[in-house]
């Protein structure tokens, strides 16, 4: 075990400061723990945030924006009665993640920055340029099953595990952060995780002293909601490809769609162009069908992992024309 430092900090000051040393912060620890474990990641020193005040409430403002803070708990999440009533496909999204146990300890900000499940990230034996930056990527040979099939690079193809970005991508979520010195954020839940590209250890948006202090949820979008994750066993599984919608209809027309796909790409993903074509138009396999192909144009597999176009493709029609028959029986 490499040894490390440890600190608990008791403020959002003393917590940016340590990232500006390079500390990595520690929450509920559900994945850092394991991967130091494995030695895929050896921080130095170890910033337990776990005793700053005002990150574990759940508040509403006077526009109706829902304040989430960085350490609640995907349980407490998931149970809460505003959750529960405006945001039922949150709720659902972070039931489908992980057990119970884990779910108890594991932060809203800490799901937000977890890392991906690729087996090439994982084996420290194998080339991976998220974990070593230009030693190659072992997946593109072979093992990529839960790999990406669009919106990787040649650098890399893993797949951002989140169940909960799906849902709060969907619902056009905003993450605040703070920077040593006060100086604060907000950055749109499309623009948090970045695509690999040429710097596939660039996983998200924040800066080297930025930590992140509350996801802010806007008054959600009118219509019934959805949470459909497809994977290899009922409970405790990472997805093979998974759906967020919300969708209002009547007299068999889709009067707003909005969809998210997970498990498929480095980041949740929402194609706005998809939605719209939906918009108006009368449920019917042709309609759907093209959204699917607008939502999934480029996706590629890379051997392991093809089946998951046509799984994507099924999953989303699925649950689109699920909604708009369970709308229509409201």
């Amino acid at each position: 075990m490499k040894p490390f430092s440890y600190a608990r900090t008791t403020s959002l000051d003393a917590a940016t400061r340590e990232k500006t040393t390079g500390a990595t912060l520690l929450a509920g620890g559900t994945n850092l723990l394991d991967l130091m474990k494995l030695q895929v990641m050896q921080p130095d020193r170890l910033a337990d945030i776990n005793r700053i005040d005002g990150l574990r409430d759940i508040t509403t403002d006077d526009a109706g924006n829902t304040h989430v803070g960085a350490l609640v708990t995907n349980s407490d999440v998931a149970a809460h009665p505003t959750i529960l009533r405006h945001y039922p496909v949150l709720a659902h999204a972070i039931l489908a993640g992980a057990s119970g146990q884990i779910r108890n300890m594991a932060t809203t900000g800490g799901n937000l920055l977890q890392r991906t499940r690729c087996v090439a990230f994982y084996d420290t034996a194998a080339s991976c340029n998220k974990r070593q930056p230009g030693t190659g990527c072992d997946a593109m040979g072979g093992g990529n099953r839960m790999n990406a099939i669009i919106g990787g690079s040649e650098h890399c193809i893993a797949v951002n595990p989140s169940d909960m970005a799906v849902a709060l991508s969907l619902l056009d979520a905003r993450v605040r952060t703070r920077r040593a010195g006060g100086a604060t954020r907000e950055i749109p839940m499309a623009d948090f995780h970045l695509l690999p590209g040429a710097t596939p250890q660039v996983e998200t948006a924040l800066q080297g002293d930025e930590m992140i202090t509350t996801l802010i949820l806007p008054p959600a979008p009118p219509g019934r909601h959805a949470y459909r994750k497809v994977r290899d066993r009922a409970s405790y599984a990472f997805a093979l490809v998974s759906v967020a919608a919300i969708m209002q209809a009547s007299d068999g027309y889709m009067r707003t769609v909005r969809f998210a796909l997970g498990g498929i790409a480095p980041r949740p993903w929402r194609i706005e162009a998809a939605e719209q074509v939906l918009t108006g138009q009368k449920v019917s396999l042709p309609v759907l069908s093209h959204a699917a192909d607008i939502a999934l144009a480029g996706a590629q597999g890379h051997g392991d992992n093809d089946f998951k176009i046509p799984l994507a493709r099924r999953t989303l029609i699925h649950v689109l024309s699920t909604l708009a028959r369970e709308t229509e029986d409201e």
